[in-house]
């Protein structure tokens, strides 16, 4: 079956990782393409892999009513300093089965197949 991913900076690569782009001027890293540097205004990028690991900085649990289930919504610290936002997964949505500050790693996971049968991925992060 053929996955996408949800994102275009999400590589379906073996082993997944995320790809940032890094300005050239100033080593600043972005996670979504850039015509210039939010912190020097360069404007030159290049491409590299992100640390499929960090830290939990900080996290709010989402409640959607009868939307659906609530979620934890979550600031990771990759390994290189890269901020991510994204889902926590594979944690239960309380705040004492939490662990902020503790470590995380990048999984993926499918959202949806469209009628050909191609998965969406996207990718979040759980507790190591």
């Amino acid at each position: 079956m053929p996955s996408l991913p949800v994102v275009d900076y999400l590589s379906l690569a073996d082993p997944p990782r995320l790809r940032g782009n890094r300005c050239l001027t100033c080593s600043a890293v972005f996670l979504q393409r850039h015509n210039g540097c939010a912190s020097c205004s360069g404007r030159t990028f290049e491409q590299i892999d992100l640390p499929p690991t960090g830290m939990l900085r900080t996290f709010t649990i989402v409640h959607r009513g009868k939307r659906g289930d609530p979620f934890v919504s979550a600031v990771v610290e990759l390994d290189d300093g890269t901020i991510v936002k994204s889902n926590l997964v594979d944690v239960p949505p309380t705040p004492e089965s939490i662990p902020l500050g503790g470590r995380v790693e990048l999984v993926t996971y499918p959202v949806a197949t469209d009628t050909h049968g191609t998965e969406a991925i996207a990718f979040g992060f759980r507790p190591v």
